[in-house]
């Protein structure tokens, strides 16, 4: 397949089947911000309800930046990955003060933010600046694997991984720089599609990561801690250890991370949201 057989497969897709979500109806820059923050290792479908509720809770940077840490963590439960939440408050506390309240237009600049990365710093300024930026995503390794990846092998023999260093000139070479948000929004519907219809391409990404099971696993105990402090309030070991059902030895490095994360901080050992 031709870049240009690409980009016409990937709109006809979007013209059909584009996804709406909220933060793509209603454009702004601090928007965006919050749900790429949101979206990072969590369904689109959850997000949509706390991107509402959330927006008109904190509606700036500075009405986050001026909010309790154990305030921001009860809003984000049920989200998941609750460092996400900090890094976001530290984010709209570094653009209160260092940008006037304006989220930064550039990837650069987004770089200097807690919690942004390479996809994160290209997907906000596209979104909501329409700058174009070239970056990766599961979606869009799924699109991109798909149409030009796909190929046969000789029989018996495995399909070989796919790096993103060979994925990247075919993206920076499909880019519609007269729009890439709408670009980008049909290239990762597109990829989110195939996931539903097929067995997933982006699983032949050398990027691709099966997630380890949550039920039992350290990142449960975390959330379980954190979620008691945020909600029930400060408390020393034996009594976080009633609330969570956590073992003692587990509890201690629990509590031992959350501090060296400054998620929390004990003081006469009595634990609290930092």
């Amino acid at each position: 397949m031709d870049v240009e057989g690409f980009r016409s497969i990937v709109y006809r897709h979007y013209e059909d089947s584009g996804r709406s979500f909220p933060w793509r109806e209603r454009i702004t820059p601090w928007g965006v911000l919050v749900s790429e923050f949101m979206l990072q290792q969590t369904q689109t479908g959850r997000v949509a309800e706390y991107w509402e509720r959330w927006m008109r809770r904190w509606p700036s940077p500075e009405s986050l930046a001026a909010a309790p840490l154990e305030e921001v963590l009860r809003e984000w439960n049920g989200l998941g990955y609750n460092r996400r939440a900090r890094n976001l408050r530290e984010a709209a506390r570094v653009i209160a003060g260092e940008f006037s309240g304006r989220v930064p237009e550039s990837p650069e600049k987004l770089r200097a933010l807690p919690g942004v990365g390479p996809y994160s710093s290209g997907a906000i300024a596209c979104f909501a600046y329409n700058y174009p930026a070239v970056f990766i995503e599961t979606n869009i390794r799924s699109a991109v694997i798909h149409c030009f990846f796909s190929g046969d092998t000789p029989e018996g023999a495995p399909r070989p991984a796919v790096g993103d260093e060979a994925l990247l000139p075919i993206l920076k070479q499909a880019l519609d720089r007269l729009n890439p948000r709408k670009w980008h929004y049909a290239l990762m519907d597109y990829g989110a599609a195939l996931k539903k219809s097929m067995t997933n391409p982006a699983r032949r990404s050398a990027a691709y990561v099966k997630q380890s099971r949550f039920e039992g696993s350290f990142r449960q105990k975390r959330g379980r801690v954190l979620k008691s402090l945020a909600f029930e309030g400060p408390a020393g070991l034996p009594l976080l250890a009633e609330r969570t059902g956590i073992a003692a030895e587990d509890l201690y490095e629990v509590v031992d991370a959350l501090s060296r994360e400054m998620m929390a901080a004990s003081e006469d050992g009595i634990y609290r949201i930092r």
